[in-house]
């Protein structure tokens, strides 16, 4: 398989590499190639950003996550349909999470053989660039620096300086040089950029981006480089690697909450779900609608802080998800889904009531409460993580759990590695009931869509033995 691809890395983060994979992505779809985008590392919002920029979904790609056959296949299968692929890298370009850098985003250049463009911030330097990129380009002589995007450049005399002393002294080319922005398109919070859900269709910031980068930076030297990567690494068939519940039972109704509240989900844990032998149903927290009869529940992450009025509002939701846990219903949820299920948020000031399935409370913080990779073993049983096991994700929040005064909840995971909620405890269990601040990337732990499609069966034939149903959402019979 031959596929042009290019992965837009940094020194660090800030460098600019976000704004430069949006605006190439979406300058490369203006002239008319099918570019499918991809994101280093785990993250949702940069992913979802260049999914709209590309008009397709982006996919994460992150050695730490998962196994280097895991990886070639998932980029294999992902891009197979389409003309080429941009990558955007993340942190610094050999940054890991160790003294070798292991799951840098070099490592990912060459579990795939991809080219690597820097985008460079630029700021108060001329002839310095040059002995970062010599530096750069001869760290990890297997990695190929095909080019240099300078950024937040002062005027064209600078640009002139920086581009000479770079291609005199590397032999690198500069492919672009950006100025300085006054105001960033896309505006950041807490969590990174701010969220699409928080633009209309006509405000685009993307063609705004676009823009710029087709200024300023050559986009058609861009594409040529990404066609000079060799043939994509072999690999199994993606979903050849992933296991299915056995039998040959209809599938089970698993309803996942997808609203402008909770929409952190790795579509390929929706895909692993469904391979397993589910049907998705997607709920809003937000809507008035009822729910439908459901076999299990799925809560992603998000944002629940800045729709906690709405979602506090919602009360025939709230007490519905409520008597769905003391039910019995399988529910599986992280981060902003486990926030849902606390008693209560708390968030600029503001106490709001949630859904009281846990006997705690999280408050809004200024500053982040875990932050990175997670190593976090099973300790107690549970419908999900086989107890003992050992299982990998990430966590990224800037809430802190607080538990409610002589309740002891039951925690299901240590972190050996990360925060969780407290004294380095994650994993609240409560009957079928699993939340956590982890997030976990389900190609990387095959086992969890499966038993999430078992722990749904058990439950709905158990509800068809009592002679009862899942209880209904208000207002439906």
């Amino acid at each position: 398989m031959f596929r042009p691809r290019l992965i837009i890395a940094g020194l660090n983060g800030g460098t600019g590499k976000t704004i430069t994979s949006l605006g190439t992505t979406r300058a490369w779809i203006r002239k008319g190639l099918a570019v499918k985008p991809f994101k280093k590392g785990p993250d949702y919002i940069d992913a979802k950003w260049l999914g709209l920029a590309a008009r397709c979904p982006a996919t994460n790609l992150d050695p730490y996550l998962l196994p280097q056959d895991m990886l070639r296949a998932l980029f294999r299968t992902s891009v197979e349909p389409y003309a080429g692929a941009l990558i955007e890298g993340n942190r610094g370009l050999f940054d890991g999470k160790d003294l070798s850098g292991s799951c840098s985003t070099a490592e990912l250049a060459r579990i795939l053989r991809t080219p690597v463009v820097l985008a460079m911030d630029c700021t108060k330097m001329t002839r310095t660039a040059a002995a970062i990129v010599s530096g750069i380009a001869g760290f990890e002589p297997d990695i190929h620096i095909a080019g240099v995007i300078l950024n937040r450049t002062a005027n064209d005399r600078h640009r002139a300086m920086l581009r000479q002393t770079i291609e005199h002294y590397t032999g690198i080319p500069v492919l672009g040089a950006l100025p300085k922005m006054r105001t960033n398109p896309i505006p950041e919070r807490h969590m990174g950029l701010i969220s699409d859900q928080e633009y209309t269709p006509e405000d685009d910031p993307l063609e705004t981006v676009a823009d710029l980068i087709s200024e300023h930076c050559d986009v058609d030297a861009l594409w040529q480089i990404a066609c000079t990567a060799p043939a994509v690494p072999d690999a199994p068939p993606l979903w050849d690697m992933v296991p299915k519940a056995p039998g040959d039972e209809p599938p089970v109704r698993i309803g996942y909450v997808r609203d402008a509240a909770l929409w952190f989900y790795y579509e390929e844990n929706l895909q692993a779900l469904r391979h397993a032998g589910a049907e998705l149903i997607e709920l809003s927290l937000l809507s008035p609608d009822p729910w439908p009869a459901l076999d299990a529940l799925y809560l992603g992450g998000g944002f629940p802080e800045t729709l906690a009025e709405r979602i506090a509002e919602n009360t025939p939701i709230r007490d519905h998800i409520r008597h769905l846990a003391d039910s019995g219903l399988p529910i599986y949820a992280e981060c902003g889904g486990f926030m849902v299920l606390s008693r209560s948020l708390v968030y600029k000031g503001c106490e709001y009531p949630m859904t009281g399935v846990f006997p705690v409370s999280t408050h809004l913080c200024d500053r982040p409460q875990g932050l990175g990779y997670i190593d976090a073993t099973v300790t107690l049983e549970n419908p999900y993580h086989p107890a003992g096991s050992v299982i990998k994700g990430h966590e990224f929040h800037y809430s802190k759990c607080v538990v409610d005064a002589g309740a002891q909840p039951a925690f299901g995971l240590r972190m050996d590695r990360g925060f969780g909620m407290v004294a380095d405890c994650d994993g609240l269990i409560r009957n079928n009931v699993f939340a956590s601040y982890t997030h976990l990337f389900a190609l990387g732990e095959p086992h969890w869509a499966v038993n999430m499609v078992l722990a749904a069966r058990r439950h709905r034939s158990e509800m068809r033995g009592a002679d009862h149903l899942v209880p209904p959402a208000p207002g439906r019979s």
